[in-house]
């Protein structure tokens, strides 16, 4: 099972990524809007910013999000570390259900760029 020290620095790898990214992937990575990434084998909240294509964590909390923020993850610490380092398909792990997303109509369709 992954740390919480692992989740957070695969939030950052993923931050660097969309840092770098180009074309339609750097496109969908420019919002900016509020983040959470909850993590459910750990119950922990990554909560932050998603903003001029990066990821800024804010702050750790335990349990669920106390607030709904405008992009929300669901998933365990195993399947963010797998899907950050490539070893896991986002589509796939979402279709199935292993990763949850909920968004506005408007940014869940730029985020699909990202699949």
């Amino acid at each position: 099972m992954a740390t919480i020290e692992e989740c957070r620095a695969a939030l950052e790898k993923l931050s660097d990524n969309m840092a770098g990214a180009d074309g339609h992937v750097r496109e969908a990575t420019a919002l900016d809007r509020s983040v959470s990434c909850h993590i459910r084998d750990l119950d922990v909240t990554f909560v932050g910013r998603m903003r001029d294509s990066r990821i800024e964590v804010h702050d750790t909390l335990q349990g669920p999000p106390s607030e709904k923020a405008q992009i929300r993850l669901a998933m365990t610490g195993d399947d963010l570390v797998a899907l950050v380092h490539g070893d896991l398909h986002f589509a796939k792990a979402w279709g199935s259900g292993r990763v949850k997303l909920e968004a506005g109509f408007r940014d869940l369709l730029q985020l699909r760029k990202l699949l």
